[in-house]
């Protein structure tokens, strides 16, 4: 018997079911993910709930961008913002990352997302 996983599923326009046609995944066939749109969700469901015992990150959320500091230009958060606050959270908080995936449909993007926390999970 599989024991229930806590799974949140970052992205900005698409379901996990929509994930497992692309990437055949069988974990994005199930019902149970929590589906967070941006940065800020992304941040305060961790902060709320604590880890998931699985993240799947898009890159692009293209549908959220934010003022930058002293500037008057907007940039976007990108999943792989969230991955780097992700980092700084398990530091802060001395815990392990959870498993992940990337099913973004940007190659860079993903293997930026992945190499990240591959690399810091090596530590």
């Amino acid at each position: 018997m599989e024991l229930t996983k806590r799974l949140l599923f970052l992205d900005d326009i698409r379901y996990p079911v929509e994930a497992y046609y692309y990437t055949k995944q069988d974990i994005f066939l199930r019902n149970d993910w929590h589906i967070v749109r941006n940065y800020k969700q992304f941040v305060n469901k961790i902060l709320e709930n604590g880890l998931p015992d699985m993240i799947s990150f898009d890159h692009d959320l293209a549908d959220v961008h934010y003022l930058q500091q002293d500037s008057q230009q907007f940039f976007e958060k990108t999943g792989y913002d969230c991955a780097k606050w992700l980092v700084e959270y398990c530091m802060d908080n001395g815990t392990d990352l959870p498993q992940f995936y990337s099913h973004s449909m940007n190659p860079v993007g993903k293997e930026n997302i992945e190499s990240l926390l591959r690399n810091f999970k090596k530590l």
